[in-house]
């Protein structure tokens, strides 16, 4: 996999994230998310990104304070100017022997712009394992039933 394809960030969830309950926003958990894609598809692109569609966030678990949020970004997809990545949200309790697990994931277009804000192409995704190309086929199999919906 290049290693502009994949990004890893992670944060523990401090008070400031959170409602009274102790339960971290849910708008934070998307920015940070929309963060980590647009991080990713800008190291790929090499260009300022916007994000153009966000698919359904549906929440697993809770997030509480004092959890360590791991934020994966991973490109899947490369069309003409857009980027798709597949973004997972791993939540630790960082007191606890339990492995973290999956708080939701989602699906994000990214689409590369140049100097004057329009979209511009990328170079293609270089797949090189058979993972990748599972990955790949199954989002294109998405976005082509996405366009039959529209």
């Amino acid at each position: 996999m290049d290693k502009r394809t994949k990004l890893i960030m992670s944060q523990v969830m401090l008070p400031s994230h959170a409602n009274l309950a102790g339960n971290v926003h849910g708008g934070q958990i998307m920015m940070l998310m929309d963060t980590a894609a647009g991080a990713v598809a800008t190291k790929y692109a090499k260009s300022n990104v916007v994000t153009a569609r966000v698919d359904e966030l549906q929440f697993h678990l809770p997030i509480l304070v004092g959890s360590l949020v791991t934020i994966t970004a991973t490109i899947a997809f490369v069309g003409r100017s857009s980027m798709e990545v597949i973004v997972t949200v791993d939540v630790e309790d960082l007191e606890d022997e339990v492995e973290p697990q999956r708080a939701l994931s989602s699906y994000f277009t990214m689409v590369a712009l140049d100097k004057s804000g329009r979209p511009r192409a990328v170079k293609p995704l270089q797949i090189d394992t058979e993972e990748e190309r599972l990955l790949y086929e199954e989002v294109k199999r998405r976005r082509e039933a996405q366009r039959r919906l529209r």
